[in-house]
């Protein structure tokens, strides 16, 4: 920006950007992967570690777990958004006269004052 420039003259900012989408199944998988390596690492060299240390056996087992647990409800999430979204798109009530979808002050959400 140049602060030379009156504030009328000045340049709006750029709009953000729109947000990237991820492969979720793909990044889920690769998380699980590495607790899953992390907990094999670790059952061979149990032997040699102190037994303040075992804990990280579990957290990698917890890792792998939860990892399961979002391979299988993160494709039921989204197919549920996704129908849900659809039911919104095919239920839409008409907009109002005005073309406005806002509730005026008169009248309270959920009553109706049309006879």
């Amino acid at each position: 920006m140049d602060a030379t420039k009156p504030a009328g003259e000045r340049a709006a900012p750029p709009s953000p950007p729109p947000p990237l989408e991820a492969d979720d199944q793909l990044v889920i998988r690769v998380i699980t992967a590495g607790w899953a390596v992390a907990l094999v690492v670790l059952l061979i060299v149990r032997g040699s570690l102190e037994a303040g240390e075992r804990w990280w056996i579990w957290t990698c087992a917890c890792g792998v777990a939860f990892g399961l647990f979002g391979m299988w409800y993160v494709p039921r999430l989204k197919r549920g958004r996704a129908r849900a979204a659809a039911q919104r798109a095919g239920n839409q009530s008409a907009p109002r006269a005005s073309g406005s979808n806002t509730v005026s002050p008169t009248e309270t959400p959920g009553s109706s004052t049309r006879s």
